[in-house]
């Protein structure tokens, strides 16, 4: 104990730089984590939280005896995989890209000019989409749809077309903000490297291949387990606001999070909200869990713990 106390403050003053961060972190997330007991009550605002009656699993039943529990399951667990892996694929590519441009003040361009559309609200991303898609006025039906001399096309009631919209939506999005993470671990590869490469007269494709992926590689595997712990979760802005909310699309645009926020809010219970959203968390957190393993059986020097 007073080895502990004596390495502490030795490192004091960095101990103090770590509360700031610590104490939004136990605000933000482990003190909400109190709220999970809403998920076995039936709150009403009489009796207020605490005094409200225990239900048991009562509230888990809206979504495991509900009709579209696979379909939002399916939606919800097929879009997450598909945005992952494309979204991997395309932000390495371009961070992979960014970083072989010469000219820095050019580089850097193009890098703000990718980022742009992350700090978008969906609402702003919905109505740009709604340019393009415009059933009368779209930029899609004036130009290409016309151009091939075919009769305009109602996206919004066709769903063959939204599993392709909604992917190149959130990669559009999300794929600059992924690209900056590998353009700073790729930063980071000791530039002898490459000077070694280009005396042994490998290409540039050979320099990417075989330094440049191989040195992110664990920095690609901490964010695909990371992010697996999001499969059960989609992006509410972007399946709720970008179809417009159109009935017809359903079938391939509900979620799990959109499917509860329709539902609850008729019936305005916040049990059943709570216990859909405790599913998820769980879900994930198994989901990080089984990945980690997998990955520690594979090289356990890139598990993430």
């Amino acid at each position: 104990m007073h080895a502990r106390w004596k390495l502490f403050w030795k490192y004091r003053y960095l101990t103090l730089m770590i509360v700031p961060a610590l104490a939004v972190l136990v605000l933000n997330n482990y003190l909400p984590m109190f709220g999970v007991f809403i998920a076995f009550k039936n709150i009403n605002y009489i009796d207020g939280i605490w005094r409200s009656p225990w239900v048991g699993f009562d509230n888990f039943e809206f979504l495991f005896t509900s009709g579209s529990i696979w379909r939002i399951a399916r939606n919800t667990v097929s879009y997450s995989l598909v945005f992952m892996i494309v979204n991997l694929l395309v932000s390495v590519a371009i961070a992979v890209a960014i970083n072989e441009i010469r000219n820095r003040w050019l580089a850097k361009t193009y890098q703000t000019f990718l980022i742009m559309p992350y700090f978008l609200s969906m609402v702003v991303v919905s109505y740009l989409v709604y340019g393009f898609l415009n059933p009368e006025k779209g930029l899609l039906n004036h130009t290409i749809v016309e151009w091939l001399g075919k009769s305009h096309v109602f996206w919004y009631s066709e769903t063959a077309y939204w599993p392709y919209i909604l992917t190149i939506v959130s990669a559009w999005k999300g794929v600059g903000i992924g690209a900056v993470i590998y353009i700073a671990a790729i930063a980071g590869i000791d530039p002898e490297y490459y000077e070694a490469a280009v005396i042994d007269g490998a290409s540039k494709w050979r320099q990417i291949f075989h330094i440049t992926l191989p040195t992110i590689r664990p920095v690609i595997i901490i964010i695909t387990i990371l992010n697996m712990g999001h499969v059960f979760n989609s992006d509410f802005g972007l399946f709720y606001q970008v179809p417009m909310n159109s009935g017809p699309l359903y079938p391939v645009t509900d979620t799990v999070d959109t499917y509860v926020y329709r539902a609850l809010k008729e019936l305005n219970d916040i049990g059943m909200s709570s216990a859909a959203a405790l599913v998820q968390s769980v879900l994930g957190f198994a989901l990080v869990l089984l990945t980690n393993a997998s990955v520690r059986k594979i090289d356990k020097d890139q598990a993430l713990f």
